[in-house]
């Protein structure tokens, strides 16, 4: 059976005949005689190209749809535990506080002249009462009771003192800063003093009290021309102050002050 024809120009025969006697190696003789297996290998790869082109797809489709990844599921067990022990024992009383011990005593009566025979109790001799409290009533006790000083004692009869310089003085509600600021913005120069040229610093003093009012204010040293008077009258209108401080209690403090005038 013959695959081609004598007019087709790729047939064996026919190429051998042609090129019989002449150069085969020359180029057209290896492509007529090479023709056939070049178009099969040629129509072998464009079906698996072809086929390839359709398959890629797909495969990546299916696999792109697969899940590779370890997940490993986590399972919360939960435990149920006993319960503590009810504990039936009845809790144990509370202490018994004993009461503080007795301080002993003794009864001193005020002397008082009468006669002997109208004596009923003659008092205490100093032997007797060198080492007990003395109260209106002798009672019976423990003599190492030792008595304790309040906790907070007061040094000395300073209801009425005026301190000088005290633990915590007193202040300016807000700080000295705020002093000065109530200072500038209240002082109005006087006129005698600006026409003839008055400056200078004015000391006033005067006492804060336990409430941090201010009271008994006076000059120590002016410069005249209507200062001294406006430095009191600002002092005078000051708002309350933070009272001085003395072994924790408030005490009335003196406190000096020096207020400037100033030409601009």
């Amino acid at each position: 059976m013959k695959i081609f024809s004598w007019n087709n120009a790729v047939n064996p025969e026919r190429v051998e005949l042609v090129f019989e006697q002449r150069n085969k190696a020359y180029g057209g003789y290896e492509l007529r005689k090479d023709y056939t297996r070049r178009v099969v290998l040629a129509l072998i790869i464009s079906i698996v190209g072809i086929g390839l082109l359709v398959a890629i797809p797909k495969i990546i489709s299916v696999l792109s749809k697969q899940d590779f990844t370890t997940k490993e599921s986590m399972t919360d067990v939960l435990v149920m535990l006993e319960p503590p022990p009810i504990d039936k024992n009845t809790p144990p009383p509370p202490p018994v506080i004993p009461p503080p011990p007795v301080q002993q005593t003794i009864k001193f009566t005020p002397p008082k002249v009468v006669k002997d025979e109208e004596v009923d109790e003659p008092p205490p001799t100093q032997e007797e009462i060198k080492d007990v409290q003395v109260s209106t009533q002798t009672v019976e006790g423990d003599k190492d009771i030792i008595d304790l000083p309040p906790e907070n004692p007061v040094v000395g009869d300073d209801e009425g003192k005026i301190f000088t310089v005290v633990e915590e003085m007193p202040g300016f509600p807000g700080g000295e800063g705020k002093l000065f600021e109530y200072l500038q913005k209240n002082i109005k120069y006087p006129p005698v003093a600006r026409e003839n040229g008055i400056q200078g610093r004015v000391y006033v003093t005067f006492v804060v009290d336990k409430e941090g009012k201010i009271r008994d204010a006076k000059i120590l040293r002016g410069i005249g021309g209507g200062c001294d008077e406006e430095a009191l009258r600002v002092v005078r209108s000051m708002p309350d102050w933070k009272a001085g401080r003395q072994n924790g209690r408030s005490v009335q403090v003196q406190y000096n002050l020096p207020v400037n005038f100033t030409l601009k």
